[in-house]
C-alpha cells in the first residue's frame, strides 16, 4: 500500500507541492460468520514510528477479515493515525475504539525520548489508556498536546507524575496494564509479586478500580505463561478484570519480516547486532477471537471481557468537533453583536454609507444572518483578529480561497476581492448544507509569520492554538540508505545505493550494483509509512 502523500510531491508546506490523502476505497471483505466475539484493544499503527509495521487501513481490512467485534489504535504519545483509520473503519462497518500508550518517565532518549535514540529497547514506562467517549478523547488529547509542549523536543513528551495525569482522566479511560513496559508488568519483572502488587494498587487508587483492568498477552515467549499466571493472581487479589490483547504491532505474520527491519533502523543497528533483542517468532498479529480464546483458554473471560469493553468503548470519531475558545469582545457586545458593529465600521470604509450602496449592504445583512444562524461569529472574529494585528503591523497578509466569496470578509478586509461588484455567490463559501465550519486560508509574509503566531499564541494561550503539523513520509534516499544499514550493508554502499534515487523516488541511471530487490521493498514501505 502506498501512501498518496509519498508520492509525486516533495512533502512541503507550499501550495505547489502540498496534496489532499486519497479517500479511502475498501475492499471487497466478507465477514466471517459464527466468530468468537472478540475485540483488539492494544495496537500500534505504523504512526507509532518504527515501532508499528502496518498501515492504519491494513489493521482495520485484517480486523474485518477475522471477524474482531471491535478495534482499538494505542499509538504511541499521540493520535496521528487516527483519521485514517477512522475513515477505513467506517466504510468497513469496523466499530473504533481511540486510545494511546503514554511514554512515563522515560530516562533520555528512546520512546519517550527520541523514537531514533538509537536504543535496542528504548527505556521508560509505559501507561495503556483507552479513551471512553468523546470526553475521554478530549481529555487525552489535552494530556498528550501538554506533554509535548513541556516536553520542547519532538518526539519527548513529558507528562509529569502519574497523579497529574490521573487528576485529568480519572473517570474517562479504560487503564490497561500493558505490555513489559507497563508499570505492573515492568514491577514484576524486575522487583517481584509485592512491587508488581503496589503497583497495581496504586492504578486503582488514582484512576478508580472501576476503570483499571489487568492486560494479559501471549507472544509465545518462555516468560509469558508465568508472567501472565502472576498477572492473573493479581488481578484476583485485587478484585480487577482481566483481558485479554495480543499487543499488535504489524497486521498480519508476514509483516514480521518488516517489523524487525523497524527494529533495526530505530535502534541504528543491522539486523545481526540488534537480532538478541528481537521477538523470536511473529506474533505480535492480530489474531480471531477463537485463536485467542484458544491461547488464554486458562484464563476464563479474558477474551469475552476484551469483547465486552470493545462494545463499551467503541464511538465514531466523526462526532468528535473542538470548540473555538470565546472571543473576548468589548463590555456589552456578544460576539455576534461585535462582529456586526466590525462589519458595519469596515462596511462604510468599502463601500460608503448604507444609503449611497443598498446591495451591499442586503448581501452584508444576509452573510451576517447566515453567520449568526450557523453559529460561526467566532470563528470571524479570531481570522479578522489576527488580520488586523497584520495590518497593525504592517506584515502582509492576504486572505485567499473562497473566503473571497464572503462581502463580510471584505468589510472585515480579511479579502481584498469585492464580492458584491464581481457577484461572487457566498453560498460557495458558507451555506447551511455545507458540512463543517468555514475554511479562510490567510497568506502571511514568511519572514515575519513567527511574529504572528506569537501574537496568537499571546492571545488566546498556548493551549488553545495549534500549528497544523504535516505527517511527512520518509524520503525515498533516506528509506534506502536505513534500510541497506539494516541489513548490514556498508556506509558506501548504502550512499551509492541512495543515490540511485532521486528526489521524487525514481531510480536515476548511474555505474553502480543494482540495489537488491528486498531493499527497495522495504524502502518502499518505509516511504508509504507515518512520517519521521
Amino acid at each position: 500500500m502506498v501512501d498518496p502523500l509519498a508520492v509525486e510531491a516533495d512533502g512541503g508546506d507550499s501550495p505547489a507541492w502540498s496534496r489532499r490523502r486519497e479517500g479511502y476505497r475498501p475492499p471487497e471483505l466478507t465477514r466471517p460468520d459464527g466468530v468468537v466475539p472478540y475485540a483488539e484493544l492494544h495496537a500500534h499503527t505504523n504512526f507509532s514510528f518504527l515501532d508499528g509495521a502496518s498501515h492504519p487501513e491494513e489493521l482495520v481490512e485484517e480486523a474485518v477479515r477475522l471477524g474482531l467485534t471491535a478495534l482499538a489504535v494505542t499509538d504511541h504519545d499521540g493520535f496521528y493515525g487516527v483519521v485514517r483509520f477512522a475513515e477505513a473503519a467506517r466504510a468497513l462497518h469496523l466499530p473504533t475504539i481511540f486510545g494511546a500508550e503514554l511514554s512515563m518517565a522515560a530516562a533520555g532518549p528512546g520512546r519517550g525520548g527520541s523514537v531514533r535514540g538509537g536504543h535496542p529497547d528504548p527505556p521508560g514506562n509505559h501507561l495503556l489508556v483507552l479513551a471512553h467517549g468523546h470526553e475521554g478523547y478530549a481529555r487525552l488529547a489535552r494530556v498528550i498536546a501538554r506533554a509535548q509542549l513541556r516536553g520542547g523536543e519532538k518526539g519527548r513528551p513529558v507528562y509529569g507524575e502519574l497523579e497529574e495525569v490521573a487528576a485529568e482522566l480519572r473517570d474517562h479511560v479504560l487503564v490497561l496494564t500493558g505490555c513489559r513496559k507497563g508499570q505492573v508488568p515492568a514491577a514484576l519483572l524486575t522487583e517481584g509479586v509485592d512491587a508488581a502488587a503496589r503497583e497495581l494498587d496504586r492504578l486503582t487508587a488514582l484512576f478508580g478500580a472501576e476503570t483499571v483492568a489487568v492486560e494479559l498477552s501471549d507472544h509465545g515467549h518462555p516468560v509469558d505463561g508465568d508472567r501472565n499466571d502472576a498477572l492473573a493472581e493479581l488481578a484476583a487479589a485485587a478484585g480487577l478484570p482481566t483481558v485479554a490483547t495480543n499487543n499488535v504491532h504489524y497486521a498480519t505474520p508476514g509483516r514480521r519480516r518488516l517489523a524487525t527491519t523497524l527494529a533495526a533502523v530505530r535502534a541504528r543497528r543491522s539486523l545481526d547486532e540488534i537480532d538478541g533483542w528481537l521477538p523470536a517468532a511473529g506474533t505480535a498479529h492480530l489474531r480471531s477471537g477463537a485463536e485467542m480464546a484458544t491461547r488464554f483458554a486458562a484464563y476464563p473471560g479474558a477474551v469475552a471481557r476484551a469483547a465486552e469493553f470493545g462494545a463499551e468503548l467503541a464511538f465514531d470519531l466523526q462526532l468528535v468537533a473542538p470548540q473555538l475558545p470565546a472571543y473576548p469582545v468589548p463590555l456589552g457586545h456578544t460576539e455576534m453583536s461585535w462582529l456586526r458593529q466590525l462589519t458595519e465600521a469596515g462596511a462604510r470604509e468599502r463601500y460608503g454609507p448604507r444609503e449611497a450602496h443598498p446591495q451591499a449592504y442586503a448581501q452584508l445583512d444576509h452573510e451576517l444572518n447566515m453567520i449568526e444562524e450557523l453559529g460561526f461569529p467566532g470563528y470571524f472574529l479570531v481570522v479578522y483578529d489576527i488580520v488586523d494585528f497584520c495590518r497593525r503591523e504592517d506584515i502582509y497578509c492576504q486572505g485567499r480561497g473562497s473566503a473571497a466569496n464572503s462581502a463580510v470578509c471584505y468589510a472585515l478586509r480579511i479579502t481584498n476581492v469585492d464580492a458584491v461588484r464581481h457577484r461572487l455567490l457566498f453560498e460557495r463559501f458558507l451555506a447551511p448544507e455545507r458540512d463543517g465550519p468555514p475554511d479562510i486560508d490567510v497568506d502571511i509574509e514568511s519572514g515575519r509569520r513567527e511574529e504572528v503566531i506569537q501574537h496568537v499564541y499571546a492571545r488566546y494561550g498556548r493551549e488553545h492554538t495549534a500549528q497544523v503539523a504535516n505527517v511527512i513520509s520518509y524520503r525515498p534516499r533516506s528509506a534506502v540508505r536505513d534500510v541497506a544499514k539494516a541489513f548490514g550493508f556498508s556506509a558506501g554502499q548504502q550512499d551509492a545505493w541512495s543515490k540511485q534515487i532521486d528526489r521524487w523516488g525514481e531510480v536515476a541511471t548511474m555505474d553502480v550494483p543494482e540495489i537488491p530487490e528486498q531493499v527497495i521493498a522495504y524502502a518502499n514501505e518505509l516511504t508509504g509509512g507515518s512520517g519521521r
